[in-house]
């Protein structure tokens, strides 16, 4: 069912007024350029009939004039041949064409009003038009730009933003507990003191004493 029933309604129509009230506005200017292109189409299509028509009518009535012109002359040449009776039959029937022409004409000015008010019509469609299409430019502009807000308030502050900073803070735990297992690991690690390297360089004696000790027994035994 649509928008508007007739040419009438779409001019009357206050578009802010339909787009106010319609629950989805981008779609409601979608029906409403349509139907209006297409009621401009039917109008234009309108038009071009009664122009047609008009043509057809205007060949008919140079036709009906030459006509009458014949008939004229087929009544002069009756009388000049003393039949006035034929004259007067010739006369009647040029004013039948006469009659079907001032019909004609009658027609043809009532379809010049018509075409007048199409021609109105079709401006005014065409304003309308232009109107519901800078409407629709500007209601796909505003909601382009409100879903993109949507969608970035969406990014920082939905769930998959905080859900993706958990996701970080869990990384950055485990890097700070492989961090510190490295650090822990070097615990203890600590440069040695003069007396212990001193120390370790008596023991290091001892050893070699005993190794060399061990090395005379073992060569008197063998």
């Amino acid at each position: 069912m649509g928008i508007f029933s007739r040419t009438r309604d779409i001019i009357a129509a206050n578009v802010t007024d339909l787009l106010d009230k319609a629950e989805d506005p981008a779609k409601m200017i979608r029906m409403i350029i349509l139907e209006m292109e297409e009621t401009l189409v039917e109008v234009r299509a309108s038009a071009a009939r009664t122009i047609a028509d008009q043509k057809e009518m205007r060949r008919h009535i140079t036709k009906l004039e030459k006509l009458q012109e014949s008939w004229t002359e087929k009544a002069e040449l009756a009388l000049s041949k003393d039949r006035e009776d034929l004259a007067k039959a010739a006369l009647i029937e040029r004013q039948k064409a006469a009659d079907m022409c001032e019909q004609l004409e009658s027609e043809i000015s009532v379809l010049d009003e018509a075409l007048k008010a199409s021609e109105e019509d079709i401006a005014k469609l065409q304003n309308k038009l232009r109107e519901a299409r800078t409407r629709q430019n500007s209601i796909m502009t505003r909601l382009e730009t409100a879903n993109n807000r949507y969608r970035m308030r969406e990014m920082t502050n939905g769930s998959r933003m905080s859900e993706a900073f958990s996701r970080f803070d869990m990384l950055e735990r485990r890097v700070d507990f492989a961090e510190g297992r490295a650090d822990a690991a070097g615990m203890g690690d600590q440069p040695k003191t003069l007396d212990e390297e001193i120390n370790e360089l008596r023991s290091s004696e001892k050893v070699e004493a005993e190794l060399e000790a061990l090395k005379k027994r073992v060569n008197k035994e063998g």
